[in-house]
């Protein structure tokens, strides 16, 4: 499996080319506690030659274990990038590293608040009533938020608003 997708400029047809492959899942190289990829990168792209431009129009496909912000349960989602269309300027003859751009548009595309179900297999996705603290009744025997006994670091506003009144 490859770990980078290289085209070479000078081999390329004036009427494109077709590029299909897979790259190794650590091109993704996310940070800990971040989604983690599960798969490789799959591509299956048309590169053609626009002056000083490589346009590449295709399909990217990528697994990835997302972690839901409801339950907090790790599920996962399959990004396809199906209308992919990626614009890269040439600088020089040779070789050009398509790879970092590849990975942006798959990563552009995570969702913004993943959700168990969204997944590959969907999961019923609900808040464990238990942490609903706020909408519970003082006799289910859970205890008050410490936020809720009192935060004096507040009380320093309150001290600004006093001196804007004083002439």
């Amino acid at each position: 499996m490859k770990t980078r997708l290289k085209i070479d400029l000078a081999s390329l047809p004036e009427a494109g080319k077709s590029f299909v492959g897979e790259l190794a899942a650590e091109v993704f190289d996310l940070p800990e506690g971040d989604a983690r990829p599960t798969g490789p990168l799959v591509y299956e792209l048309w590169a053609q030659r626009y002056g000083s431009e490589l346009l590449l129009l295709g399909t990217l496909v990528a697994p990835f274990e997302f972690t839901c912000v409801r339950t907090l349960h790790p599920f996962i989602q399959t990004i396809r990038v199906e209308n992919a269309a990626i614009s890269l300027e040439i600088g020089t003859e040779g070789e050009l590293d398509a790879t970092e751009a590849i990975r942006e548009e798959v990563l552009i595309h995570f969702p913004i608040d993943p959700k168990c179900e969204h997944g590959d297999v969907a999961q019923e996705c609900e808040i464990d009533s238990r942490y609903l603290a706020v909408d519970k009744a003082v006799e289910t025997g859970l205890e008050t938020p410490p936020r809720a006994e009192g935060d004096d670091r507040w009380s320093a506003l309150d001290t600004l608003k006093d001196l804007k009144n004083q002439p």
